[in-house]
């Protein structure tokens, strides 16, 4: 159903309540990302800290969500524990295509329920139900129970956090349908000091196809550039994984806390030893044809009576990287072993693994010992670092607790910020040079996803900080029109602005379609404003040492360059966030 408003779930869990409200806006936001910031500026106390309960949790889908193929994220939005300001986490799995089934193109979560809870909403249902039996569970224990209590799928979604959110970790993130997170940015502390184990979205409603001929020729017309050109093939093949290789010979791939870009021993862990001998399936999220979801399996052995226990993982090029090279580990399956632990815990992959390769490097130098890591922490030792993952989940002690709010508040009281490797947040994996640097550390969610840049890196060897700058903000405004929708990133070469203007015709979204390039613009400046108006400051962010000494395929670093580049597009966002919003 076409309608010029949203439709938004507001849910007080303080008080029990709820409401359904029709908020203008569509056709200056769009939905998904433009909706959670439209959102956040109605619904928060930005004088207010995080975990505030007044502060909202907001969900928001996109005008296109269940229209076409691979229309399947939803933007998470809420303030950070990271940096106490505004930011945003995607994922997908059946979240989007549920919250459409159910009516709904928002969900807004404000109060903090009494116990321990799970929220369980509807078309025509919503119910808290106190869950404090399950306080403590990790995401593998706590998924088997939700899902027995809340039977159905495919128009069903369970998001649910484990002992990280709980213990209001910054790297706590959310799993939505197992294989999907969102991971960064610590979505799950703020559902954690909410006091919700998991949220169940039923879509018990319909929805119907848009009449007319247009409408199914053009998704014909998508659905066979989605599968049946080379376009999307990569990612259901080897999927992401297959960058390990690559990035590996050009010398951009993040090795023992970023002390290398190279090794020979990645044969261990390329896309292909990860096909060859880890490979189960592939899994797709709802209203996606692809499967680039691809799940692997770790077995353990119990000693007691010989029997093997098999588990499966979803892995892709970033838990590699992280618990992979930059731990220094070389062999699958203790890859995924590690991921494992993570996925049980409710950690963002990224983030804790880059936390524990400072770690390991601050143990080498002295800084720290076993008093504080408890086990011993070193590179290539996966059995050490299973068991830190569950200790760093887990909070366990003063250490573990302040590397849970990131690694540069664990710095600050053991030394070692100059081979921290964080911009903004730990490091995504991509050691590509200079603009990947200064891109991760400046931008808006300090995501190797809202802009290029290690693509960039990958195909310019100039130093030309206007050019690379541009490339940056418009990239940005371009993949903003893809998360406003909320479409997978990795179809952005299919849905290019005519696709989408044409797609939002096709199914009556005619002023959307005719404005889109502006609405970008427009939520490109309504995401920075409200940011900068939560605290944020891009001149302040500092890159630690360690990345001005990295060698990259072009040669070493130049520092003067990353300087000026960060400090040009520091000037850029603020004037974007000084600009008007419309």
């Amino acid at each position: 159903m076409i309608r010029d408003f949203f439709r938004v779930l507001v849910v007080d869990l303080s008080q029990g309540k709820s409401k359904v409200e029709n908020i203008d806006g569509r056709n200056e936001v769009a939905g998904g990302s433009g909706l959670g910031a439209l959102l956040f500026n109605r619904f928060s106390l930005p004088e207010k800290p995080w975990d505030a309960p007044e502060q909202p949790l907001i969900f928001a889908i996109g005008p296109l969500t269940g229209y076409f193929p691979l229309m399947s994220k939803t933007v998470c939005a809420f303030k950070s524990p990271y940096h106490n300001q505004f930011t945003e986490s995607h994922a997908g799995g059946r979240t989007a295509l549920s919250l459409r089934f159910a009516d709904y193109d928002a969900l807004v979560l404000c109060g903090k329920a009494p116990s321990l809870s799970c929220l369980v909403i509807g078309s025509r249902l919503l119910e808290i139900k106190d869950v404090n039996f399950m306080r403590g569970m990790d995401i593998t224990e706590s998924g088997k129970l939700l899902r027995r209590m809340f039977p159905g799928s495919g128009h069903r979604t369970i998001m649910r956090i484990g002992p990280a959110g709980e213990n209001r970790s910054a790297m706590a993130c959310i799993n939505a349908d197992t294989y999907r997170h969102f991971g960064r940015m610590g979505g799950g502390a703020v559902m954690g000091d909410k006091n919700l184990k998991a949220i169940a979205v039923l879509g018990d409603g319909e929805f119907v196809a848009p009449a007319g001929k247009e409408y199914p020729r053009l998704f014909d017309d998508v659905f066979k550039q989605v599968t049946s050109t080379d376009m999307m093939k990569k990612y259901h093949n080897l999927g992401t994984p297959a960058n390990i290789k690559s990035l590996n010979d050009i010398h951009s791939l993040p090795w023992r806390n970023l002390q290398a870009t190279s090794d020979p021993l990645v044969a261990g862990i390329t896309g292909e030893r990860f096909a060859d001998e880890n490979l189960l399936r592939n899994g797709a999220c709802s209203g996606c044809p692809v499967g680039c979801i691809h799940i692997g399996f770790v077995r353990e052995k119990f000693m007691k009576d010989n029997r093997y226990l098999y588990r499966q993982v979803a892995y892709d090029y970033e838990p590699i990287f992280s618990t992979g090279t930059m731990l220094g580990i070389t062999d699958s399956f203790s890859v995924l072993s590690i991921m494992d632990e993570m996925e049980k815990a409710g950690l963002d992959v990224m983030s804790a693994g880059v936390a524990l390769a400072w770690a390991t490097e601050a143990t080498e130098k002295g800084l720290i010992s076993k008093k504080e890591t408890i086990v011993p922490l070193q590179f290539g030792k996966s059995a050490s670092y299973r068991q830190a993952v569950v200790h760093l989940g887990g909070a366990a002690n003063e250490f573990y607790a302040l590397l849970s709010q990131g690694t540069l508040r664990a710095a600050e009281k053991f030394g070692g910020a100059e081979f921290a490797c964080v911009l903004g947040q730990e490091m995504a994996g991509y050691a590509t040079g200079e603009v990947f640097f200064a891109a991760q550390a400046t931008s808006f969610r300090h995501s190797h996803l809202d802009c290029g840049g290690y693509a960039y890196d990958q195909k310019h060897d100039e130093q030309d900080i206007e050019k690379a700058v541009n490339f940056l903000i418009d990239d940005e405004a371009g993949r903003i029109a893809l998360t406003c929708m909320v479409s997978c990133l990795f179809a952005r070469e299919i849905y290019n602005s005519e696709m989408l203007s044409k797609c939002l015709e096709s199914v009556g979204y005619s002023d959307l379609a005719a404005t889109l390039p502006h609405i970008a613009l427009n939520v490109q400046r309504l995401r920075w404003k409200t940011r900068i108006a939560t605290g944020y400051n891009p001149d302040s962010v500092t890159i630690p040492k360690r990345f001005f000494k990295v060698k990259t395929w072009k040669g070493m670093i130049d520092p003067l360059y990353l300087k000026h580049l960060k400090k040009r597009y520091a000037e850029r966002i603020l004037a974007l966030g000084a600009s008007q919003y419309a």
